[in-house]
C-alpha cells in the first residue's frame, strides 16, 4: 500500500511550528470569564431598575415597561448561565 505524509501524522497532533499557541494553553474557552461576565451583566442590568424612567400610565396605575425589559432581560442572562454551569460541570 502506498503511504503519504497525511496518514503518518496522528489527527490529533497539533504541530507548535504551525501554532505556537498550543504550548501557551490558548485552544479552548474562557468558562470562569463567560460566568464572571455574566454574572456582573446581570447586576448591571438589575441596577439599572433604579433610575428615574418614567412608566407609561395604563389604566389609573404606573406601568414601567422599562422595568419588565430589564427583569426579563436579567432573567433570560441567569437561565442561561445556570445551563452554561451544568454543561461546564457535566465535561469535567
Amino acid at each position: 500500500m502506498a503511504s503519504t505524509e497525511l496518514e503518518k501524522k496522528p489527527s490529533q497532533a497539533i504541530d507548535p511550528a504551525e501554532e505556537p499557541s498550543v504550548e501557551w494553553g490558548w485552544h479552548g474557552g474562557f468558562p470562569k470569564g463567560t460566568q464572571i461576565a455574566g454574572w456582573f451583566s446581570v447586576v448591571a442590568i438589575l441596577l439599572m431598575l433604579i433610575g428615574n424612567h418614567q412608566g407609561i400610565l395604563s389604566g389609573g396605575g404606573h406601568f414601567k415597561m422599562e422595568d419588565l425589559w430589564l427583569i426579563g432581560t436579567a432573567a433570560v442572562l441567569v437561565v442561561g448561565l445556570f445551563i452554561d454551569l451544568a454543561k461546564n460541570k457535566r465535561r469535567r
